[in-house]
């Protein structure tokens, strides 16, 4: 084998062992960064400014998952808002208003045998003492005599 020696070659002289390579991109021109910003040295140096000052000029644009996630969350969203409103619409009074009479609880009388009164037939009693309760904004079932509560009209 022979070495080849490197000499300052002239014009038309092909060296042995040596190629030719051609960038397929000509390198980028150093850019200036814009007024009152300061360029930011990376370890990549330039390449970092010229990835930076494509990425501004170039518009948003979302790619076909992207925009799957924006339209199912969009779908979520509407889901999740029309459960919250139809929750506070069930929510709200939902019974008509009940005709009463004031009634005076005389001496042993008891919550149980006013609701057996009140009661529809087939109702269950405990189901209209509640009611009764309820209706009567009392702390529990006790009653005393004299006490004055409203009933409703059967």
């Amino acid at each position: 084998m022979s070495a080849a020696v490197l000499s300052p070659a002239g014009p038309g002289t092909v060296r042995p062992n040596l190629r030719v390579v051609r960038l397929s991109t000509p390198p980028a021109p150093r850019s200036v960064a814009p007024a009152g910003r300061t360029p930011v040295a990376t370890g990549a140096g330039r390449d970092d400014a010229r990835v930076r000052a494509t990425a501004e000029q170039a518009p948003l644009q979302l790619t076909a998952r992207g925009r799957l996630v924006v339209v199912v969350l969009g779908l979520l969203l509407a889901i999740g808002v029309s459960t919250i409103a139809a929750r506070a619409s069930a929510d709200g009074p939902v019974s008509s208003a009940v005709e009463v009479t004031r009634h005076v609880v005389l001496e042993g009388e008891t919550m149980w045998g006013l609701a057996q009164q009140v009661a529809a037939p087939g109702e269950d009693v405990r189901d209209v003492v509640l009611e009764l309760v309820r209706l009567n904004d009392l702390p529990n079932a006790g009653l005393m005599a004299g006490q004055e509560i409203l009933l409703p009209r059967s």
